[in-house]
């Protein structure tokens, strides 16, 4: 196995979208933008309604961390996806999108079991919601995990979608050491509002003693610290990160280190489908910043990337696309 700039741990989702009213979310007691847990039962049911009345989109492989791998692997870097996935025909297809799309995995990703899938579902506003049956990924433990690349990569990213899981927390924590044994800087998502809400434990274990990079959205960042306004819960997670980074929708982001704060504006796009979005930010500012650029220009190609996501539905552009959109980001820098 080669050696890669990242290596990151997260879990393993098949993805099947739809295009649904608000009155269907309501219907069903789902908490527009954010995701809720299920067992497999309750899964089976809601995609069979589904299919009877709402708009079938079609399937992806998803997965929060490994949106953002594929990301950063598409735009020239290197990665390794730690997961667990099914011996059965979905983790077949998850692994090999994986593969096609450059990033290493390990044949202990596969084990007996059932491949997890989300429910991503698309209201009018392009809002995504999702219910998840995380099935075999529920499981996730080191044991699945080869920590190897790791001590040789630049960057260990952490999905928070973690949180709820006992034994991928202990992975995490294992991979925490490995990555400090080796001084291998170590990125976080808090993911998403509900994991804020519901796994707050979770989210400090995966935290720890700290991190050098955190990705969140500013839902997500005033409910973590428990703040009326951005400002006051970037200077709150400022000790807990070197750099923390706080998307704001359609307005852009800001970035902060120690030395300085900027706010970088958005674009102006038809959104259609927001999931996946944050994942192709963290990925495509990891591999600018990875790459040597400056904060300011890292979150302008995330803001790029993360915008053309967010302007069709899936999560992930075709592989072709991430390289293009670089090639244009590049030549306009330099002009």
């Amino acid at each position: 196995m080669t050696s890669v700039d990242l290596f990151a741990i997260g879990n393993a989702l098949i993805d099947q979208e739809f295009k649904v009213s608000d009155e269907f979310l309501t219907q069903h007691n789902l908490q527009k933008g954010t995701m809720q847990l299920t067992d497999g039962d309750q899964q089976a049911n809601l995609y069979t309604q589904l299919k009877q009345s709402e708009v079938y989109k079609g399937q992806a492989s998803g997965g929060s961390a490994a949106n953002t791998t594929v990301a950063f692997s598409a735009l020239g870097g290197t990665a390794f996806y730690g997961c667990r996935v099914g011996h059965d025909e979905l983790g077949k297809i998850y692994l090999d999108g994986l593969n096609e799309a450059g990033i290493q995995t390990t044949v202990k990703s596969v084990s007996e079991g059932v491949t997890g899938t989300c429910m991503v579902l698309v209201s009018p506003d392009s809002e995504r919601t999702m219910q998840t049956y995380l099935g075999i990924t529920a499981e996730l433990s080191e044991e699945q995990i080869d920590f190897e690349p790791l001590k040789t990569a630049q960057w260990l990213y952490i999905e928070g979608y973690l949180s709820t899981s006992a034994t991928a927390r202990a992975a995490v924590k294992q991979a925490r050491e490995i990555a400090r044994a080796h001084q291998v800087k170590i990125a976080l998502t808090l993911s998403d509002p509900a994991m804020v809400q519901y796994a707050r434990e979770g989210l400090n274990e995966l935290l720890d003693d700290g991190v050098d990079l955190l990705f969140c959205n500013q839902q997500e960042a005033m409910m973590y610290t428990e703040t009326t306004t951005v400002e006051d819960a970037l200077a709150k997670l400022k000790l807990h990160s070197k750099y923390v980074v706080i998307t704001l929708s359609a307005e852009g982001a800001i970035i902060s280190s120690e030395q300085e704060t900027i706010r970088v504006p958005g674009r102006a796009v038809t959104a259609v489908d927001a999931n996946g979005a944050g994942d192709a930010f963290a990925g495509s500012f990891l591999y600018a910043f990875n790459t040597g650029e400056n904060l300011q220009t890292a979150a302008e190609l995330a803001i790029l990337i993360s915008s053309e996501v967010v302007s069709q539905f899936g999560p992930r552009l075709a592989n072709q696309d991430y390289a293009q959109l670089l090639t244009n980001f590049q030549k306009k820098e330099c002009a």
